[in-house]
C-alpha cells in the first residue's frame, strides 16, 4: 500500500524548527551548573555569558546574513560606555542603563547600516574594519568623557529590582548575564525561525537573486544589522555594568577578531555556534593564560588550526557530520 508523504513548505519547515531540541533544553539547564558546582568560577561563568551575547549578535548577520564584520565591537563598545556614562551622569537604575546603551548602540548600528547594506567581500571587510577603528580612537580622544586609555572611572550600579547587590562573588552578576543572554538568545531564535530569517539565509546563498524574486535586500540586511548593534550593545552595557569599569579594550579591533575566532570555532549560523565558541574561547583563553601569560594567544591560534583543519564547519558543524553518518549507518 503506498503511503503520501506531506510535502515541505516553508511554513511546515518553520514551525519544525521552532521546536525545542531535548538537547537544547540539556544546553540550558547545564548553565545553572556553575552556582553549585563552580562557585569559584562565577565571575568566568558572567563572562562568558556576556561574551556569547556578543558572538550571537555577529552570528545573526555573519551566519545568517552572510555580512563579514571585522568592526563588530564598535557597538559593543558603544554600549559599554553608553551604560557607564548614564549610570554616572543620569542614575545607576541597571535596567534602564541597559536600555539606553543597546539604544544608542542601535543607532549607531542603523546609520552606519546605510553604507555596510551596498558592499561585499573585501570592500564590506574593509568598511566595517574602519567603523570599529575609528570608533576606538574617537573613545580614544574623548578622554574627558571616556577617560580615554584610563578607561571610565565612576560608574555606579544601583542592586537590581532595588535588592540584589553586585557581589564579590559574582552570584548577582551571572545571574543577570545569563538571563539576559537567554532573552537574547530567544528573540534570535525567533527571527532566524521565521520568514525574515529564511530571506536572509537567502541573501547569503544568492546576493543576486534575492531582489529578482522580490526580497528587498539593503532593507533586510539594514535591519539585520541593527538587530546585531543592539545585541552587541547589550553585551557591553552588561560588562560594564556587572565589572563596573568600561574600557578601551571593549570597543578595540582584539574584540571584534576575537568574537570572529569565536564564532569559527562554534560554528556560524548555527545559532548555538556562538555560544559554544565562546564558552571554549574564554575557558581555554582562562586555562593557557594560567600557564603562559604572554603566550596565550599562541595556544588559542594551535586551538584554531586544529578546528578548522579537521571541522571546517565548527564544532558543530564536525558533530552534525558525524551524527549525520551515525543515522546513516
Amino acid at each position: 500500500m503506498a503511503t503520501s508523504t506531506q510535502p515541505v513548505t516553508p511554513q511546515l519547515w518553520l514551525r519544525q524548527q521552532c521546536r525545542w531540541h531535548p538537547l537544547e533544553i540539556v544546553f540550558w539547564l547545564s548553565t545553572l551548573l556553575p552556582f553549585f558546582l563552580f562557585p569559584n568560577y562565577l565571575s568566568l561563568a558572567s563572562q562568558i555569558a556576556i561574551t556569547a551575547m556578543f558572538a550571537l549578535s555577529l552570528d545573526l548577520i555573519l551566519g545568517y546574513a552572510g555580512v563579514v564584520s571585522l568592526g563588530h565591537a564598535a557597538f559593543f563598545g558603544i554600549g559599554a560606555y553608553g551604560a557607564g556614562l548614564f549610570s554616572i551622569h543620569v542614575w545607576g537604575e541597571p535596567f534602564t542603563g541597559l536600555l539606553f546603551g543597546g539604544l544608542i548602540a542601535g543607532i549607531a548600528g542603523y546609520i552606519t547600516s546605510f553604507i555596510v547594506a551596498r558592499f561585499r567581500h573585501l570592500t564590506l571587510i574593509m568598511i566595517t574594519l574602519g567603523i570599529g577603528l575609528m570608533a576606538h580612537e574617537i573613545a580614544n580622544k574623548a578622554h574627558s568623557l571616556t577617560g580615554g586609555s584610563d578607561g571610565l572611572q565612576g560608574v555606579k550600579i544601583q542592586p537590581l529590582f532595588g535588592v540584589f547587590k553586585f557581589d564579590l562573588y559574582g552570584y548577582v552578576a551571572y545571574s543577570y548575564s545569563l538571563a539576559a543572554l537567554f532573552i537574547a538568545f530567544l528573540a534570535v531564535r525567533r527571527i532566524v525561525n521565521s520568514p525574515f530569517g529564511l530571506a536572509l539565509r537567502g541573501i547569503r546563498e544568492n546576493w543576486t537573486r534575492m531582489p529578482a524574486i522580490g526580497a528587498d535586500r539593503p532593507a533586510h540586511i539594514r535591519k539585520a544589522y541593527t538587530i546585531a548593534a543592539v545585541l552587541a550593545g547589550f553585551a557591553g552595557a552588561i560588562l560594564t555594568q556587572t565589572t563596573q569599569s568600561a574600557a578601551l579594550e571593549s570597543i578595540s579591533f582584539g574584540r571584534s577578531a576575537d568574537v570572529l575566532v569565536m564564532l569559527v570555532l562554534g560554528g556560524a549560523g548555527r545559532l548555538y555556534g556562538g555560544l559554544i565558541g565562546a564558552t571554549i574561547f574564554m575557558v581555554a583563553r582562562d586555562q593557557f593564560s594560567g600557564i603562559a601569560p604572554q603566550y596565550w594567544y599562541f595556544w588559542i591560534g594551535v586551538l584554531l588550526i586544529v578546528v578548522v583543519m579537521f571541522m571546517p564547519n565548527g564544532i558543530l558543524g564536525g558533530l552534525s557530520y558525524i551524527y549525520a553518518r551515525w543515522r546513516r549507518k
